[in-house]
């Protein structure tokens, strides 16, 4: 497993990561164990959670997955970078949400417990919060830093313009700034091209892509004429249907049936290869890759040693410009 540097901080990440929002739902205690025996054994280093995991969301599970992880992390943290975030709900309270100071500040001391760390390598934002100033967000997140909780700071699913907008905040106050993003990114979702990775490589930020496969669509395992099976992204409550209005359309299952058929006759498989695809484009860092069994691995883990050829990059990258949208700008 090939390792990179994250963004200009002095981290060096496994190039895949190892998403972990199936850890406590999909996935019981003693499958996420073996997922995350399996992946260090690959040789990643990375692990990616959230406060507010697993998915689907709900008030009596928040937290359980970033217990899962603390206890599987005893006598072994040394070895593995550590990423989590904050912003989404996690109770009642009005300031149980968002990117406040007091949110933050809260989040950050409960993540800790749960993952039974002293310190987070990568704490993230996880979505912007529109009503709190960027301002106040992150003089909390430098704090944290200062304080030696949290070592680097990040933002998920965030425009380009509000990216820029929290480094101009973070350069004219003195404020720790963001060092990495953490954006939806596939074969079949390039827009982030456009304007965030371009502006990402000017400004030297790590990109750590989620959903390289599309939440499995890209595995070829579904078809049109049948039914989402239970238990899978596709069918979680209303994340299934986020999931289903992305990608459960005939126009992708177009897409996804050429390529299947392109690789089957080349003997790798779809997942392999997407994201091969991901981790070769360029400004990426790292593609965060989850499972909710231990065999579904195989796949993505083989992504590290498969390189594609000059045809299969180009059949992959015409993906996008055929019936999903128009082809993006490139740097």
């Amino acid at each position: 497993m090939r390792t990179r540097r994250l963004g200009r901080t002095g981290l060096d990440v496994s190039e895949i990561c190892l998403g972990t929002m199936t850890f406590g739902h999909q996935s019981d205690e003693a499958a996420a164990f073996a997922i995350l025996d399996r992946a260090a054994e690959a040789g990643v280093s990375f692990i990616d959670t959230a406060d507010a995991y697993p998915v689907p969301m709900a008030p009596g599970t928040v937290g359980r997955t970033e217990e899962i992880i603390g206890r599987w992390l005893v006598g072994k943290r040394h070895r593995f970078v550590l990423a989590s975030k904050c912003a989404l709900r996690m109770g009642p309270a009005p300031d149980d949400e968002g990117l406040s100071r007091t949110h933050i500040m809260h989040a950050c001391e409960e993540s800790l417990r749960r993952l039974g760390t002293d310190h987070i390598d990568l704490y993230q934002a996880h979505c912007p919060d529109l009503a709190t100033p960027q301002e106040e967000s992150l003089r909390a997140f430098d704090d944290l830093v200062q304080q030696g909780k949290v070592r680097h700071v990040g933002c998920s699913n965030f425009a380009a313009w509000q990216v820029a907008l929290g480094l101009g905040i973070s350069n004219q106050h003195g404020l720790r700034r963001w060092d990495t993003v953490q954006p939806r990114y596939n074969l079949l979702q390039r827009d982030i091209e456009a304007e965030l990775i371009p502006l990402c490589r000017d400004q030297e930020l790590g990109v750590i892509a989620y959903n390289p496969l599309a939440g499995g669509f890209l595995s070829g395992k579904y078809r049109r004429t049948e039914a989402a099976p239970a238990n899978t992204r596709f069918t979680l409550e209303k994340t299934g249907q986020l999931y289903r209005d992305r990608y459960w359309h005939d126009a992708q299952f177009d897409i996804v049936e050429r390529l299947q058929a392109f690789f089957d006759a080349r003997g790798k498989q779809l997942a392999t290869a997407a994201v091969a695809w991901t981790l070769a484009r360029p400004g990426i860092t790292s593609a965060i890759v989850g499972a909710s069994r231990v065999e579904q691995l195989d796949a993505t883990l083989a992504a590290a040693t498969t390189p594609l050829d000059e045809e299969e990059r180009a059949i992959m990258d015409q993906a996008w410009s055929l019936p999903v949208g128009a082809p993006p700008r490139t740097s």
